[in-house]
């Protein structure tokens, strides 16, 4: 290294030494302002902090996850299938050769227990059992059901218990911490099954480590484990599972779960567990949302920096004076988003990692639902959420910093404001940003590319960012009409641009982001509801026997239809089978020739064969090769109201048709000249038989349902070989019954061993809570940007106050100039960014739309449909910031004396 360039760079250091010391005592001088940027540094920190470390915990090690599974034992069995197979090290994944091998089948104890060396001991286990209960007057099947003796220290093991003891027969249970709240009971209480046919005593209260969520265990006395497939085996061995056992057990089909690793594979590799290959759309997503969180602190921080700029020209003209260039000064503000870059990083980091270790049960009981490991940190993350939180500091003092560079010297010592000039190239450059944002948007929109959307929206907004100074200077022309208040708080922000202008910023883009999220999942809501076809008409209920073999009782199901659904008819249902239960056939109507599209939607389509396909009528509901699946009952004309809710004009000529022997489908294309063909396809063909196909007289029944069904007459099911066989009854209610009166009916039904089919429509309003979630968000942030942008112009403002003091202005003035400087930021912020959300969904709906029109088959395009209720969060939000700053700010006018 030269001379000169080591002097330089003693300088260079020498010069931000300096620089950082006079930031440290900047930063004790003026408190408030620290504390606040101190504040909107650390907040995200914090949170990102406390997801990192919370992630780290949940993330568990093989030894850890062995300790999980296995509890006590040494090893849990899974006997899978009767050929050899290769499992990976810690037994996530294994694969057979063939790949189709047969299924173990029901396995014994003493099966399991003849692999395993003498002094072995084994426990069934059954990670999974069907499990529902009477809550009330509803049926709650929603709880998850393990059977395992916890009398066993093997099985003991994998549980922890609150309280009780642990079950000795079928009729003791325990169950989960959630699952005591979900079935209403308590220790020694009683549940009842769902169809009334038994009860169990809670005996105990214990959670499983790996599922917090509502379990209840069973005794394994309950059921036949041995005989069910699904059974695993604890198992307690002699000694470590050697080389020689994994590959013994292997070699008979057993997953061998231990906690020692398998030995590899000599003819299967396995990819490591927990690692793939890197998702770069994901990277890059996640990269761009980092980037608009790191915008979104900058343009809340800035306003701070450049106030204290301006507070401090005196002292910066005063280095200038004293031999200090503009790097020297830049150095100095640049120093101070260092000093409280790191300190803001340092203290949200700690208070991060304090709160996940100390909120780690709240954690892990609502968001996770299973226990975390061991208590350890992510360093890594967590020195890149510091080092990003030090940037968002250095980019935030990067304006103010050639703001003050490029003062004048002699107006600073006089303490005269001499706003820099505002160029009119950075509307340009605003104008084209956006525009370029929109068109890769639109570009990213139409590749369903989630990165180049948004790589497009954050041009548009650094283009939004650019052009705000401008627009806060057109709009300040305006004000000159305006009475006093509204036009001082106008010129004060065309003034004070490089503070007003970042927290407009920073409204728009919150703002904006929330109304375009909540226009693409509306839309998406209303797309959803147009595509969505019930299965039954809103009136039917079908009830069927649970095994598919018994009938449920008439007299049963008729009364509690008419105490719980007000019956209309109720109607026999009756399905084809081509003999017995174990005779396995498909009966479906065949499509006439002349009507089959020539393509089907797996096909690898050119474009020119896709704008044939949709220019095709044949291809307007095109079918896969597997043809269309029809729902196929037997009935006489008793039923078809029920099962399609069709005109009575429609059900009278439909049922005049099945009394003559013939049959109705809801697909007109199958029907041709009155006449359709039917297809019955018995198990073990390897392609439909032509000479299978019987013709009938047919009937179309077009129906605004979602299932399409072929309804045979008895005479048609006769002639095409199919046996009769009774399936249930349909219900055709009095009115729409509510959810309600459908849980108190399934509840009546379930001792019948009955099964209920009702179609309870889509769920409108799934996306209203992430909406308000996200209207909540935004107006969080434009309070904030409001509050943090008042504050800064009252104490700037400070001199202004005294001379309107002076000349007699009334004391109210200063609350409604705080109202009108805070409904400049708030109001002209949300303004711009409901604007650029709704363009900026308009332009990604759009370009999707325009995609799926050249696509087949065809899709059904999103409409563009405003979200009213976040619209409407958002208006009330600048209203709420105006009328706090003016409550919050004292009225009385300052009056300072000047001394010469």
């Amino acid at each position: 290294m030269s001379a000169g360039r080591g002097g330089r760079l003693a300088r260079a250091a020498g010069s931000w030494w300096a620089a950082l010391r006079i930031a440290r005592r900047e930063a004790r001088r003026a408190r408030g302002r620290t504390a606040l940027v101190l504040a909107m540094i650390a907040l995200p920190v914090l949170v990102l902090s406390f997801t990192a470390v919370s992630w780290r915990m949940s993330e568990l090690t093989p030894v850890e996850r062995a300790d999980r599974q296995l509890g006590a034992a040494d090893a849990e069995l899974s006997w899978v299938t009767r050929t050899p197979l290769a499992q990976s090290t810690w037994a996530e994944t294994w694969r057979t050769d063939p790949d189709d091998g047969p299924s173990a089948g029901p396995v014994t104890a003493g099966q399991v227990a003849a692999l395993l060396p003498a002094g072995s001991r084994v426990v069934p286990l059954r990670r999974w059992v069907s499990f529902d209960a009477l809550v009330g007057e509803r049926v709650d099947d929603t709880l998850t059901g393990r059977a395992v003796d916890l009398t066993d220290p093997l099985g003991r093991g994998l549980v922890r218990f609150h309280s009780g003891r642990a079950p000795a027969g079928p009729d003791e249970i325990v169950v989960s911490p959630a699952a005591l709240r979900r079935l209403d009971a308590r220790l020694g209480g009683t549940v009842t099954s769902g169809d009334g046919a038994r009860s169990w005593r809670v005996v105990g209260v214990a959670e499983y480590p790996d599922d917090l969520g509502p379990v209840v265990t069973l005794h394994p006395s309950e059921g036949r484990m041995e005989a069910e497939p699904g059974t695993s085996w604890l198992v307690d061995l002699p000694g470590d599972p050697d080389e020689e056992l994994f590959r013994r057990l292997n070699a008979h089909g057993v997953v061998v779960h231990a906690r020692v690793p398998a030995p590899a594979s000599d003819s299967v590799t396995f990819a490591p567990y927990g690692r793939s290959a890197m998702d770069v759309e994901g990277m890059s997503v996640s990269v761009l949302v980092g980037g608009l969180g790191l915008l979104e602190v900058v343009l809340l921080v800035g306003p701070a920096f450049a106030v204290g700029v301006r507070r401090r020209r005196r002292d910066l003209a005063l280095v200038a004076v004293a031999g200090g260039d503009d790097a020297h000064l830049r150095r100095i503000v640049l120093a101070d988003g260092v000093v409280l870059g790191a300190v803001g990083a340092a203290l949200g980091v700690a208070l991060g990692v304090a709160a996940a270790f100390a909120g780690r049960s709240l954690v892990e009981q609502h968001l996770f639902g299973a226990r975390f490991g061991a208590y350890r940190c992510w360093p890594e993350a967590l020195a890149a959420i510091a080092a990003v939180a030090v940037l968002a500091g250095v980019l935030a003092a990067l304006a103010p910093a050639w703001t003050a560079a490029r003062q004048d010297v002699v107006a600073g010592l006089a303490g005269r404001r001499t706003p820099p000039a505002h160029r009119r190239r950075w509307l340009t450059v605003g104008a084209v940003l956006a525009a370029a944002g929109a068109a890769v948007a639109a570009f990213g929109a139409a590749r369903t590319a989630p990165a180049v959307i948004l790589a497009g929206l954050v041009l548009g907004e650094l283009g939004l960012v650019f052009a705000t100074p401008t627009l806060v200077g057109l709009l300040a022309r305006l004000g000159r009409s305006l009475p006093l208040a509204p036009r001082i708080a106008l010129r004060d922000a065309s003034r004070n641009r490089s503070s007003t202008a970042p927290a407009i910023s920073a409204v728009m883009a919150a703002v904006a982001g929330s109304v375009a999220i909540g226009v693409y999942l509306a839309s998406d809501d209303a797309r959803s509801a147009t595509m969505y076809l019930p299965a039954l008409p809103a009136t039917t209920v079908l009830v069927t026997g649970s095994d598919g073999e018994t009938l449920p009782d008439l007299p049963g199901v008729s009364e509690a239809a008419r105490a719980h659904l007000g019956v209309r008819t109720v109607a026999p249902l009756a399905e084809p089978r081509c003999g017995t239960a174990t005779d396995l056939c498909v009966v479906s109507p065949v499509l006439p020739a002349e009507r089959v599209c020539p393509w089907t939607p797996g096909d690898r389509l050119t474009p020119e064969q896709q704008r044939r396909a949709r220019a095709d009528a044949r291809c307007a509901e095109p079918e896969d090769h597997l043809g269309r699946y029809f729902h196929v009952l037997v009935d006489d004309g008793t039923a078809l109201p029920a099962l399609t809710g069709a005109a009575p004009a429609d059900v009278a000529a439909a049922t005049a048709v099945l009394r003559a022997g013939g049959a109705v489908v809801t697909d007109p294309r199958y029907v041709r000249d009155g006449r359709v063909d039917v297809r019955v396809t018995r198990a073990g063909q390897a392609r439909p038989d032509p000479r299978a196909v019987t013709t009938v007289a047919g009937y179309p029944l077009p129906t605004a349902l979602g299932a399409e069904r072929l309804l045979l007459s008895p005479a048609a099911a006769g002639r095409l070989g199919l046996n009769v066989h009774p399936l249930g009854w349909a219900i055709a209610a009095d009115g729409v019954p509510d959810e309600d009166r459908q849980d108190r009916f399934v509840a009546a039904v379930r001792p019948l061993h009955a099964q209920v089919e009702i179609d309870r429509g889509t769920q409108g309003d799934a996306g209203r809570p992430l909406l308000l979630l996200l209207a909540a968000a935004a107006g969080v942030i434009t309070l904030g940007a409001a509050a943090i942008a008042t504050g800064l112009a009252a104490a700037e403002g400070r001199a202004d106050l005294s001379t309107l003091a002076a000349v007699g202005a009334g004391p109210g003035l200063r609350r409604l100039l705080s109202l009108c400087q805070s409904g400049v930021i708030a109001v002209l912020g949300s303004a711009l960014g409901i604007v650029a959300g709704l363009g900026s969904a308009s332009i990604i709906l759009t370009a999707l739309n325009r995609r799926y029109a050249a696509l087949w088959p065809v899709t059904e395009p999103y409409p563009v449909v405003v979200p009213w209720t976040t619209l409407g969060v958002l208006v009330v939000v600048p209203l709420v910031a105006m009328l706090g700053a003016g409550f919050f700010t004292r009225s009385r006018l300052p009056v300072e004396r000047r001394l010469d």
